[in-house]
């Protein structure tokens, strides 16, 4: 797989050649794919990483981000994680993640309704909480009564970060439906744009140069792009086995290739 260099976010194919003096350990990460239904297939959410931030500025990219000790936490273990791989801490992260960048609870009451989002003032009293690291994602469960809606999450692919790489992470995938009458809100914190696109329409102004994504989004996007609802994505996934991507950038002529090679051992990120 080809990018041209103006495709990608700013500075990223400067880096490709100048590798890291030590290759760094893959910490284990988890991303949420939030997708919705509209006419024109399942749109899905893209949001563009602040150009300070320090994986991937710039780029259009899946809310998700670094599995966090309090995503292992015990008090979890009644939550629904399900029992199948992958570990129940990406399952967290993936929640946790969607809920801090996105604004979006994936978690029912009791009664099984879906939990409000980031606008009821509860809500985002607790997200802001969460935030600045004086909460847990357990902790918000606990507050509210919720258990997390894992049925509406699928796993869905599994990248590792190239060698090269001053920061790596092992991450995991998911794809997830938006509740209904539930929105997105952006944290301006971590995010400076936010966009509900289908695939087809994301990869159009990828290819036309003016929406920078990294490969894995590439092909997370070409992978959804042949569905009509969410429904049908989520269940083509369903019981899928997951083999980890560990892909090799080369800086070739106006761009940079992709080169997949035999995945390191132990990625499960325990």
């Amino acid at each position: 797989m080809f990018i041209p260099a103006d495709r990608l976010p700013p500075g990223f194919a400067d880096r490709i050649g100048n590798e890291a003096s030590e290759i760094a350990t893959p910490l284990p990460a988890a991303t949420t794919i939030l997708l919705r239904d509209s006419a024109p297939g399942p749109e899905i959410l893209l949001m563009r990483r602040n150009r300070s931030a320090g994986f991937v500025p710039g780029a259009y990219v899946f809310p998700g981000g670094r599995v966090d000790a309090a995503d292992a936490d015990p008090a979890l273990a009644r939550s629904g994680v399900p029992p199948a791989a992958p570990p129940p801490p990406y399952w967290m992260a993936a929640l946790r993640e969607l809920f801090e960048e996105a604004g979006v609870l994936l978690a029912r009451t009791r009664a099984g309704d879906f939990a409000p989002d980031a606008r009821d003032p509860g809500v985002a009293t607790a997200r802001e909480a969460l935030l600045e690291d004086r909460s847990s994602i357990a902790q918000v469960l606990a507050e509210f009564d919720l258990a997390p809606a894992f049925d509406r999450f699928m796993p869905c692919a599994h990248w590792i970060t190239p060698v090269a790489e001053p920061r790596r992470f092992d991450t995991l995938f998911f794809l997830a439906a938006l509740p209904p009458g539930r929105t997105a809100t952006a944290d301006a914190r971590e995010m400076s744009d936010m966009l509900w696109l289908t695939a087809t329409h994301a990869l159009d102004r990828f290819r036309a140069g003016r929406l920078p994504m990294v490969f894995p989004t590439v092909r997370t996007l070409e992978a959804i792009e042949p569905f009509r609802t969410v429904d049908e994505a989520l269940e083509a996934f369903r019981g899928r086995s997951l083999s980890p991507v560990l892909p090799r950038l080369v800086r070739v002529e106006h761009g940079v290739a992709l080169v997949v090679d035999e995945p390191e051992e132990n990625h499960d990120g325990e």
